[in-house]
């Protein structure tokens, strides 16, 4: 399993790099639409070569709730790199909060800057969230989906939670609906280390949370869900056969 975990790793970044390469001619004369098509054929290679080199199956549950997608955030737990791209299947013009220092970089800073990723400079919290805000707000105007990690980065999965400021800030200055997501990805795709492990990856979109909550209230709802939620799957993978013979 290490050596198939090492020659994924291999395939899934020469797979992005050559994606990469291959459609920056072209990429900036398409269409915003079309640019999503590339990337989920990206995604679903991705997770194909995961699923026929390691034996990672996929679950992807709660779906119906995005029957109202248009012009929402999605708080999105993140445990892997998995999600990333796993998610992108279900939404159809999504607009991802990442750090400014990633549009800085060649190829993939083209990409986020042609897609329109809110990128915030972490280093400037009141001037962060402000902008933040006012890129998400806009974005949300036009029907995309902002895509936040409510802790700013991965987390291991049995780590503490640590849930930031900006996605309350964001609820209350764009009044947009927040669907939450967990998922258990981190124990198939470790945070550190270079191993993979079989057994079903479950990404789970939550009941909506409307508009209007007090920022307190709002906090504490959005981490009891997600957290809880996210301790079910894990503890659900856990008793599952494949993965703990895998261990």
């Amino acid at each position: 399993m290490l050596f198939r975990s090492v020659l994924f790793t291999v395939l899934f970044n020469l797979g992005t790099f050559v994606m990469l390469i291959f459609w920056t001619p072209v990429f900036f004369l398409m269409s915003r639409a079309n640019g999503w098509k590339v990337v989920r054929v990206w995604a679903l290679y991705s997770l194909w070569l995961q699923n026929w080199l390691i034996g990672t199956k996929f679950d992807f549950r709660g779906l119906e709730h995005l029957k109202h997608e248009d012009g929402l955030i999605v708080a999105a737990k993140h445990q892997s790199t998995w999600e990333t791209y796993a998610m992108l299947l279900f939404l159809k013009d999504p607009s991802y909060v990442l750090k400014h220092e990633l549009i800085l970089l060649p190829f993939f800073g083209w990409f986020a800057m042609k897609m329109r990723m809110i990128a915030v400079k972490r280093g400037q919290r009141g001037k962060a969230l402000k902008s933040m805000a006012s890129q998400a707000r806009e974005q949300c105007a036009i029907g995309r989906q902002i895509i936040i990690y409510p802790e700013g980065t991965r987390k291991s999965v049995d780590a503490p939670a640590d849930y930031r400021y900006g996605i309350v800030h964001m609820y209350q200055e764009i009044g947009s609906p927040v669907i939450p997501m967990a998922l258990n990805s981190g124990l198939f795709w470790p945070r550190r280390g270079l191993r993979l492990y079989p057994g079903t990856c479950v990404l789970e979109f939550l009941p909506v949370i409307q508009p209007g909550l007090e920022p307190e209230v709002f906090a504490e709802n959005l981490h009891n869900v997600i957290e809880e939620k996210t301790a079910e799957l894990v503890s659900e993978a856990r008793n599952d056969p494949e993965y703990s013979a895998s261990q």
